[in-house]
């Protein structure tokens, strides 16, 4: 199991930048650090594990890259997609699985969880609706993505989860 950005001792202090709310980061800025921290990981924990035939779970991938920063940064998708391939190898997940709630529902779990002084969840609401959006225009066209309804109570979300990964395997 792992995350991003992050996952690797470099990822992390790229992490440390990426979500500090003093930094005013361009779009582009962000695409490139989170895709550096991308590469490192994929670099030195995703590969080795494949490798040795190890099931790589992570949290947030390429897709995140193409909803933030495409779709919720207005960057071009072709850009951002094509510094994603860079990052990775062309490397990409066998199955992702898109837990969708509405921005309201976001609002509140951060909230509850006093999760809201990073940089990204303090983007306007307009910003957290595009990208949303944008993840559900890449689920529509990738079978590889399976959207949960992530507004059912967490035992049903861990359920179709799982009922998901079993299916993959």
């Amino acid at each position: 199991m792992t995350r991003e950005p992050g996952g690797t001792p470099a990822g992390d202090a790229i992490r440390r930048v990426f979500i500090e709310p003093h930094f005013e980061l361009s779009a582009m800025a962000e695409t490139l650090l989170v895709n550096a921290s991308r590469a490192q990981l994929v670099t030195d924990v995703i590969r080795p594990a494949l490798k040795a035939g190890t099931l790589v779970l992570c949290d947030r991938y390429m897709h995140s890259s193409l909803a933030y920063q495409g779709y919720g940064r207005e960057q071009p998708l072709e850009a951002v997609r094509a510094i994603c391939d860079a990052a990775t190898g062309g490397l990409m997940p066998d199955l992702t699985l898109l837990i969708d709630v509405s921005y309201e529902t976001s609002r509140e779990r951060l909230h509850a969880r006093g999760n809201v002084d990073d940089r990204m969840e303090k983007m306007e609401e307009a910003f957290h609706r595009r990208a949303r959006a944008g993840f559900l225009e890449l689920a529509n066209s990738d079978p590889r993505i399976i959207v949960i309804d992530g507004e059912q109570d967490e035992a049903q979300v861990f359920e179709a989860a799982m009922e998901a990964i079993r299916r993959a395997l």
